[in-house]
């Protein structure tokens, strides 16, 4: 085997040069923004299909939302409690929030503008029209009120706000109205009306049957298509809740709350039941963000700011409309030719006969999801399932999709009599509701449910099956990067490796043991497990690098991952550096280490590609004097993953699969000059483009069309 990039020789370093600095860390809150701020650019950018641009704008809006509910509340709890966690680049958490309000007023205008100026025109030159109360005729607008009548008006409690009413709740992410109505007797009274959540955002505009726009290449394919938003039409028909009063004005707000689940586990006797009355009160947690239209007057903004508990600058005014996540509807047209063409995941030949057990039992396996389809995982426990020699099959899930065929076979799999045993993690964050019931749903059907573990989130992603072979018992084992998720596999890019290796078996089984049980096991012969080995594991491994560059020249660590945040991992990793190591970074989101420093990081790259599917899958490459060891699995190098959950590395045995990583997947990584940003020293990133002369390559299309990775031997024709 070869590494796929040249040695690279020892260089001078200046070795007194204080690794602790605060200067030489990147905020993780600033770099976050950095990575939302690249997934707005793809919807800037007319390469890509109209819709999958409206994509995009809203996942920039989904992330915010879900950066205030967790990183903002947090460091607003810090200010309030006066108890900071300082890191490693020693802003206080009142620093980090005014340059993050500072961040998000250009990131806001770029957002707004972006929507406005671009994709809102181009949709309407589509037939895709996002109107305006306003913009409709009479008789489209009778329309919507019968439907407002029918369909909505049920639905809504206005609320009053007064003397003898008090504020009205305002609950998370909710749309809301202010509204301003003018009583016969007390004059001008304010009320609050919210928007449910079981209509869509934009409404269909009914009746309409418009013929195409005059484009040649729509024309007699495509009709046009016309939509209103929610809150404009409850607006327009606000005399059917205020009847004798005359509607003076009303305003569209948002309120975005605390989302963060603490539970006490030592405090809490059913930590199924602690998690839901947790979650019961979250929606009455603290106000971290006030999103309001800019026409709401100064008296209605200073009503709701004082009621919410608000300062100033948690208060965001932007153009209509508010929420532009709800543009992810625009999505689900059926308009393919503004989306990106369809493809096909594949399932490898060598899968192709004999079932999935018999060909992990001949040899490790490997996929690449979504490039390969994730249906072999869910056979690998539906044919477990069934299979009348396994005895047992144990798994963790953290996030699971509302209908999961992974839960259905593992609930057959006890009706079939098999032992099976099922750790939910409880406290995965936005999922909790939806585990707690499949918790639930598996322990019907007579599932050994674990809940987690105490003080600890159980990240990790593992399936073992036990089965009796004609040789003895045999452990199979299933490891991932990505959740057992069947809808988050087709767009997020995940590994799945499929081994019989009995350490690693060994291993596996000895986790599930200190998972379920009392086990205080905490070194394993093969897989590197946090909280206890992971992280001093992997910067042996680093500190070994970089004692083999010192002797034989040629230290080379690639690493590939979501997130880089951990500062002794930082810190290795710049000694390594300093010793002359070639280091190739791809990390997708926060990166705290600096590169390109003199005298500290002059050897490492980090890059970072956002595109059609999220880069997800986690790849530790060490080129160990020539004994290459690839090292897969769910953990990112961050302390909450390295101290606070039960994460696994796991090595990759197969020399050709080893082989594929090294020079396949990592390498197509790091030649990508097209969705490939590379950072600077100063934490901004810059985008890739093609040299001249240089051939242009998108990772992820040169995976679509490319990746076909076959065994030499079939081992499903093994006998």
């Amino acid at each position: 085997m070869t590494s796929p990039l040249p040695d690279h020789q020892p260089q001078t370093s200046d070795l007194s040069v204080d690794l602790g600095s605060p200067s030489l860390f990147l905020n993780r809150e600033l770099s976050w923004l950095q990575f939302n701020l690249r997934v707005l650019e793809e919807a800037e950018d007319p390469r890509h299909p109209l819709l999958e641009r409206v994509k995009f704008l809203a996942i920039f809006a989904t992330n915010l939302d879900e950066f205030f509910m967790v990183r903002v509340s947090g460091l607003r709890r810090q200010i309030a409690g006066g108890a900071a966690e300082i890191p490693p680049d020693a802003m206080t958490p009142a620093d980090q929030m005014l340059a993050i309000c500072r961040e998000l007023t250009v990131h806001l205008e770029r957002h707004y503008a972006c929507w406005k100026n671009e994709l809102f025109p181009r949709l309407r030159e589509a037939g895709i029209h996002v109107l305006h109360m306003h913009e409709l005729d009479q008789r489209e607008r009778e329309s919507l009120r019968q439907y407002f009548s029918r369909e909505i008006f049920p639905t809504l409690t206005p609320l009053a706000f007064d003397p003898t009413h008090p504020f009205p709740h305002i609950s998370n992410l909710s749309f809301n109205l202010a509204v301003v109505v003018n009583d016969p007797d007390r004059g001008e009274c304010f009320a609050r009306v919210k928007l449910p959540d079981v209509f869509r955002r934009l409404v269909s505009v009914p009746g309409h049957d418009e013929a195409a726009p005059k484009n040649k290449e729509l024309e007699g394919r495509q009709k046009s298509q016309r939509f209103v938003w929610l809150e404009e039409i409850v607006a327009d028909n606000l005399d059917l809740l205020f009847p004798g009063l005359e509607i003076v004005a009303s305003y569209p707000f948002r309120v975005t709350r605390d989302a963060e689940v603490t539970i006490k586990d030592d405090e809490a006797p059913d930590l199924i039941t602690a998690v839901e009355e947790q979650l019961e009160l979250q929606d009455f947690s603290s106000a971290v963000r006030l999103e309001l239209d800019a026409t709401t007057p100064q008296h209605i903004a200073e009503i709701l700011t004082k009621n919410l508990q608000l300062p100033s600058y948690l208060v965001y005014t932007g153009d209509d409309p508010i929420g532009v996540a709800g543009v992810m509807e625009l999505t689900s047209l059926d308009r393919p030719d503004l989306k990106d063409a369809p493809f096909q995941p594949s399932i490898p030949a060598f899968l192709s006969k004999g079932g999935i057990l018999n060909a992990i039992r001949h040899e490790d396996l490997l996929l690449y999801h979504p490039f390969d389809s994730f249906m072999p995982v869910v056979d690998f426990i539906r044919e477990a399932a069934n299979d009348p020699n396994v005895l047992a099959i144990k798994q963790t899930l953290y996030r699971v999709n509302p209908r999961s065929p992974i839960v259905d076979a593992l609930m057959e799999a006890r009706v079939n009599g098999k032992q099976v045993a099922v750790l939910v993690e409880l406290k995965a964050r936005f999922d909790e509701e939806n585990n707690i019931e499949w918790a639930r749903k598996l322990e019907d059907e007579g599932v050994h449910v674990i809940y987690g573990v105490r003080g600890l989130k159980t990240h990790t992603k593992v399936c073992l099956v036990i089965r009796r072979d004609a040789d003895g018992i045999r452990r199979y084992v299933h490891l991932g990067t990505g959740n057992y998720n069947v809808v988050t596999s087709r767009i997020y890019t995940d590994l799945s490796y499929f081994t019989c290796d009995p350490v690693i078996g060994t291993d596996v089984s000895d986790l599930f043991n200190a998972l379920t049980g009392y086990s205080r096991k905490n070194a394993y012969a093969r897989l590197l497990v946090a909280p206890t080995t992971l992280r001093r594991e992997m910067i042996a491994r680093i500190d070994r690098e970089i004692h083999h560059h010192r002797e034989h020249g040629g230290g080379h660590l690639s690493f590939k991952m979501n997130a880089l945040v951990d500062k002794p991992c930082i810190q290795a990793l710049y000694r390594a550096s300093q010793a002359g190591v070639k280091i190739d970074l791809q990390v997708r989101g926060i990166c705290c280490l600096r590169p390109g420093v003199p005298g500290v990081s002059e050897t490492i790259t980090v890059r970072s590609v956002v595109g059609r599917f999220l880069e997800h899958a986690r790849i530790y490459y060490f080129h160990n004097a020539g004994q290459h060891e690839v090292l897969l699995g769910s953990a990112d190098l961050m302390p909450r993953n390295l101290d606070r959950r039960v994460e696994l590395l796991f090595p990759v045995l197969h020399p050709q699969w080893r082989d594929t990583l090294i020079n396949d997947i990592l390498a197509v990584g790091l030649r990508d000059n097209v969705q490939a940003r590379r950072l600077l020293p100063d934490g901004r990133y810059e985008r890739l483009h093609p040299l001249d002369g240089v051939q242009a390559v998108d990772s992820q299309e040169w995976l679509l069309t490319r990746w076909k990775p076959e065994l030499k031997k079939d081992p499903a024709s093994i006998k």
